[in-house]
């Protein structure tokens, strides 16, 4: 017996496990809203698409599986691109769908029109995702479906699209039912003889863990490799989740963020940089100097676009499965987890600061958020000087509890981020650090989690400023210009108006309380943290040339 197009997509989201999907309704999508009604799965009203997008991807994230987001034609669409481009840099599957006036009146002035002829989103969607294709028969959903669905989780892994017009949405076609992608073994690179003997080589090798590292979830992997070889380690600002602060190998973060010991070790005459899922982009190379050259560098990626192309050094890539290749390592070398005395004091200096009455040191706020906080709450850094002053100063307990992006950067990811890896993982703590900045880009999206019962902690750093913009700009030019409110926001005010329970706090004592009263309530709560204007984040090394 036949079903129309729509049935078939939520069966599928049912059988795949899902029980919640984002996005903001509209016309060319309603039959799907009306069918995920039906079948008992939760829609996930957000306040902005591009909210919408980021909680789907925090879902994907923290279930491991699919996350769904649904928009309208037009602007609904391309409110989601930002999402898709943060999703592709987190390598995460996202399937995005998105409407389109019907088929039959295509070529038509229409409204939303989201074909060749109007807003073209399956051309927009390209650059951002890995597979991205409109539906303009039924009959093809079967095969559309399952490219999307395989680019999605075979290889490199990130969203997909898929446009679908209305009257495409409501044929009858007959059914079907594909499941989710196996997870393929990949095959082990052909040079994993070569790390090895690298490694057992190398006099001063240092391991330089990027976001990959983290995505790729290698943590048992890196620690047996530092402690077996005896290699000091240092994460860059995506890369800090990877390894426990206090292990005594870690030296720290390197970069924005950074620490004196891990720029100290980088100058000491490196002869092997073994860079794990790391780019090496501008963010995490900030302040590299011609003394940090390495004699070689082992990098482990998933994709050749950029190893070997940053540092001009001898490079071995190790190319595919980061994950599974670190393995075949482990297993091949025999290496086995050894203790190590601490190297080096990676006590990290905080930044220096001119402060003014009444506020205090970022440094301080995030220090007592440790103080409170269970050790395996997951931590999500929104882009600012607030996750620079996190990387700095939050310590990380346990591996994976810690998630930056230093190459996408969307303002307000985390926000979203956040939201959606709570829906999927309720019982667990989940902390949004953000700045005022970032809150008023997609803070309406608290009202989300508000009404959708998402008890994320948002721990709000609010200086009045676009406080990167601002210090960077200063720093490099010596005035600012754009960059701090004449009217700053009142974040708690603000949080209380969505109906989230709201904290100001000016002390150390105060944010520790808010955090326990937070954890204990079950709900929605913002802490907004009054922190000095005049700090100096530790983000000067990223320089800003204007010749």
């Amino acid at each position: 017996m036949k079903k129309r197009v729509y049935t078939i997509l939520v069966e599928h989201f049912k059988n795949w496990g899902i029980d919640h999907v984002f996005g903001i309704p509209g016309k060319s999508i309603s039959p799907l809203m009306l069918e995920l009604d039906n079948f008992g799965i939760e829609y996930v009203l957000g306040r902005h698409e591009t909210g919408s997008g980021f909680e789907a991807s925090g879902y994907a994230l923290a279930r491991k599986t699919i996350g769904i987001a649904i928009g309208t034609s037009g602007p609904g669409g391309t409110n989601l691109i930002t999402a898709a481009g943060q999703a592709k840099e987190f390598q995460l599957p996202v399937l995005f769908i998105t409407g389109q006036p019907s088929m039959q009146e295509t070529g038509r002035a229409l409204s939303q029109d989201s074909s060749q002829f109007g807003t073209d989103l399956v051309k927009m969607f390209e650059p951002v995702t890995l597979f991205s294709a409109r539906i303009e028969r039924g009959d093809l959903l079967p095969l559309y479906l399952k490219h999307a669905l395989e680019k999605a989780y075979v290889g490199e892994r990130g969203p997909v699209h898929l446009c679908i017009p209305f009257d495409v949405l409501m044929e009858e076609v007959e059914p079907f039912y594909l499941p989710l992608p196996d997870n393929i073994s990949p095959a082990v690179s052909p040079d994993i003889g070569k790390a090895i003997t690298l490694l057992n080589e190398a006099k001063k090798p240092v391991l330089f863990l990027g976001k990959g590292a983290v995505i790729s979830e290698v943590y048992s992997e890196l620690r047996i490799i530092a402690e077996h070889w005896g290699i000091p380690v240092v994460t860059t600002p995506g890369g800090k989740g990877a390894i426990p602060t206090k292990h005594p190998l870690n030296l720290g973060g390197y970069g924005l963020g950074g620490s004196k010991a891990a720029t100290e070790y980088m100058k000491s005459g490196i002869d092997l940089m073994i860079v794990v899922g790391s780019k090496l982009c501008d963010m995490s190379l900030s302040g590299f100097t011609a003394d940090m050259q390495p004699g070689k560098v082992l990098q482990f990626e998933y994709d050749l676009t950029f190893a070997g192309k940053t540092i001009q050094a001898p490079t071995q890539v190790i190319l595919g499965d980061i994950r599974y290749n670190l393995a075949q390592l482990v297993q091949i070398s025999g290496a086995s987890a050894k203790d190590h005395e601490r190297l080096i004091d990676n006590e990290q200096v905080a930044a220096a600061s001119t402060a003014a009455a009444g506020l205090m040191s970022a440094g301080k706020a995030f220090r007592a958020l440790r103080d409170v906080l269970p050790k395996d709450a997951i931590v999500f850094g929104d882009a600012g000087s607030h996750s620079f002053h996190a990387v700095q100063n939050f310590e990380i307990i346990e591996p994976g509890t810690f998630y930056l992006d230093e190459v996408f950067i969307a303002m307000g990811a985390a926000i979203g981020y956040s939201i959606g890896a709570q829906i999927a993982n309720p019982n667990r703590p989940i902390v949004c650090v953000t700045g005022d900045g970032c809150i008023m880009m997609h803070g309406t999206e608290i009202s989300t989690a508000v009404n959708h019962g998402a008890s994320v902690i948002f721990f709000v750093l609010n200086n009045g400023r676009l406080d990167m913009v601002d210090k960077g700009m200063s720093y490099n030019t010596g005035r600012s210009v754009g960059a701090v409110y004449e009217k700053p926001l009142d974040v708690s005010l603000f949080a209380q108006s969505m109906g989230a329970i709201a904290y100001r706090c000016h002390e150390a004592d105060e944010i520790k309380s808010a955090v326990q009263a937070a954890l204990q309530s079950n709900a929605t709560t913002v802490i907004e943290v009054m922190v000095d204007p005049l700090e100096i984040p530790p983000i000067l090394t990223r320089l800003l040339s204007l010749d």
